[in-house]
């Protein structure tokens, strides 16, 4: 009997100041270590909607309370994220914030070894794939509003 396949849903915020992106270089995690992404982004926990994943990571990764009615839907991805396991496909939900309450602080040092601001047309190198397709299709306003990536067909 095949096993039946599961979703793996994320919530990513895009912390914005006007074309510049907060990045965060992660570490020690044990996926994509040494590489720039999104700086509060998490998976969904049981019984959470998107938004308050969203909310909840900006606030344990980066130390900011963020006003649900303030996250701005950006994309939501529907990504392959490698092999053929009923867990192997994730869908990404991105959020855009702007306006928040704190400053943008390192809450994991262990998990996270800098942050830093970036513009967006000029992102560093490496990142993960799917984050870098999210932010330079939002920097050439050509993000559709779903999008499909790592799929062969």
């Amino acid at each position: 009997m095949q096993e039946l396949f599961q979703l793996v849903p994320a919530a990513y915020v895009v912390l914005r100041r006007g074309n510049r992106v907060l990045l965060q270089l992660r570490q020690n995690t044990g996926f994509m270590d040494g590489h720039w992404a999104c700086a509060a982004a998490g998976h969904v926990e049981a019984g959470e909607s998107v938004e308050a994943a969203a909310v909840r990571e900006a606030a344990e990764e980066m130390g900011l309370r963020v006003d649900p009615r303030d996250l701005l839907p950006l994309t939501t991805l529907h990504r392959a994220n490698g092999g053929d396991s009923p867990r192997a496909q994730r869908v990404d939900f991105f959020f855009a914030v702007s306006r928040w309450a704190g400053e943008p602080s390192i809450m994991e040092p262990e998990k996270c070894g800098a942050i830093a601001w970036f513009d967006l047309d000029k992102l560093p190198d490496p990142m993960p794939e799917h984050e870098r397709y999210v932010l330079q299709n939002l920097a050439a306003g050509t993000l559709p509003a779903i999008a499909s990536l790592g799929f062969t067909e």
